[in-house]
């Protein structure tokens, strides 16, 4: 295993503190509970948090700022964050108006974000994001995983908190968006978790994981390697088949996401097939992001991410941001 690093136990908290430098001007960093907070507090809206493991960057500690995240918890690489980095981060950021937790749809995260909500003495509810749709279920999930679809949760339900919106409301919105929203990825390489110090799956040089997870976990099944017009049309295919009647005619939201390993240059080749493929089906293509925002650590592969747009989600979608990893309209 080559990497950069001293210290494995000590990775997360050389890399956290490393992001805390680079964006002092946006986020603080605390710990013994590991959290990290925006620099500058919100006042009187909702507060907004999200977490899960290491290993996704940006995700999650990435879209911390003003119009998204208030706060986020990591744990360990593709490990859970325990529910007191989540108390802890609620007591920091709360205003009086509640907090909205975000969470992708793992047994770890669920279990642990349900009980820092019935501990917590503050006012909150749970969106739970469940975008992928390659697998229905899997051995770290019961139901759907959430997936690269999370990014476009957090932004549009973040701009509805900061623009004053009511727990409630912050609430509906998220789970709208998580209905409208379907994600698949696959893989050319396995991802190495440090502390395993070897490739989570062993994959030939001729095979791709179609469906594969953003922790390793496997997809719908394993493939012969193909041009990316054969690969990307059975994605868009797989995705407009769960989006069903909600994809005709619609307008939507295009995510080309990098898993960690794989060139931009690849990613809009990918892009410029998906968007054709959208096309061809009478789909509308009116907001795009192409990059590198929910990896797997240095996994080679990509995901693609469709959100059918409505009036409210465009505009919050639409609204200023102000983070390490999104940022426009400020």
């Amino acid at each position: 295993m080559k990497k950069f690093v001293n210290n494995v136990d000590n990775m997360l908290t050389e890399s956290l503190s490393g992001f805390e430098k680079a964006h002092s001007d946006l986020v603080l960093l605390h710990l013994e509970p590991n959290y990290l907070t925006r620099k500058t507090k919100a006042e009187n809206k909702v507060a907004v948090i999200s977490g899960g493991g290491a290993g996704h960057e940006p995700l999650h500690a990435g879209f911390i700022g003003k119009g998204m995240l208030d706060a986020a918890c990591p744990g360990q690489v593709f490990t859970s964050p325990t529910p007191d980095q989540m108390m802890a981060a609620a007591e920091a950021v709360d205003t009086g108006k509640g907090v909205l937790f975000i969470a992708k749809n793992y047994a770890g995260d669920v279990m642990n974000f349900e009980m820092a909500g019935e501990i917590l003495s503050i006012k909150n509810a749970t969106v739970l994001t469940s975008d992928d749709c390659a697998v229905i279920n899997s051995t770290f999930t019961d139901g759907r995983r959430g997936v690269a679809g999370t990014v476009i949760v957090e932004k549009c339900v973040g701009s509805y908190a900061e623009a004053g919106a009511d727990l409630a409301t912050c609430k509906v919105l998220g789970d709208k968006i998580n209905a409208q929203t379907a994600s698949i990825g696959v893989a050319f390489t396995s991802c190495t978790v440090p502390a395993a110090g070897k490739p989570t799956f062993k994959i030939s040089e001729t095979e791709i994981e179609m469906g594969v997870g953003i922790h390793g976990e496997p997809g719908r099944k394993r493939e012969t390697m193909r041009e990316a017009d054969a690969i990307i049309k059975d994605i868009v295919d797989a995705i407009l088949t769960d989006l069903a009647d909600k994809a005709k005619s619609a307008e939507v939201l295009l995510l080309v996401n990098g898993l960690g390993a794989t060139p931009l240059m690849e990613l809009y080749l990918i892009y410029n097939i998906a968007e054709k493929l959208l096309q061809e089906q009478g789909i509308t293509i009116i907001r795009s992001l192409v990059g590198n925002y929910t990896t797997a650590i240095d996994m080679s592969g990509a995901s693609i991410t469709v959100c059918i747009l409505d009036d409210e989600i465009k505009k919050h979608w639409d609204s200023p941001v102000h983070t390490a990893a999104l940022r426009w309209g400020v």
